[in-house]
């Protein structure tokens, strides 16, 4: 009995996360699609690679938002380690993460 007990709860704390989480995501697209400026110039140019080492810049238009509002998270905390990206996500606010996720997932990739 107990452990249905805590089964249940254990499923009710999880929906309650999963549905606050999604929650939380209240970026201003019209913010984010100004703030991508920077963003464009690796991520927007079709074919663009790094200099060293080579591999290919991935495209962020249409990801899912609360990818990008982790990824950019991480790479300002040092948990991601590209310096560009770490550089470009520790120059911004918890709030623009959010107006430029809101942004990116809002459009089409190309």
């Amino acid at each position: 009995m107990i452990r249905l007990q805590l089964f249940g709860l254990a499923a009710i704390t999880a929906a309650v996360l999963i549905c606050s989480s999604s929650a939380l995501a209240t970026g201003d697209k019209k913010n984010g699609r100004t703030l991508v400026y920077t963003c464009n110039g690796c991520h927007g140019v079709p074919g663009t690679n790094n200099a060293y080492p080579q591999y290919p810049v991935p495209k962020i238009a249409g990801q899912n938002e609360q990818y990008l509002i982790s990824a950019l998270h991480e790479y300002k905390a040092g948990d991601r380690t590209h310096p560009t990206m770490m550089a470009q996500a520790q120059s911004l606010s918890d709030q623009e993460i959010e107006d430029i996720a809101a942004y990116l997932s809002s459009i089409a990739p190309k």
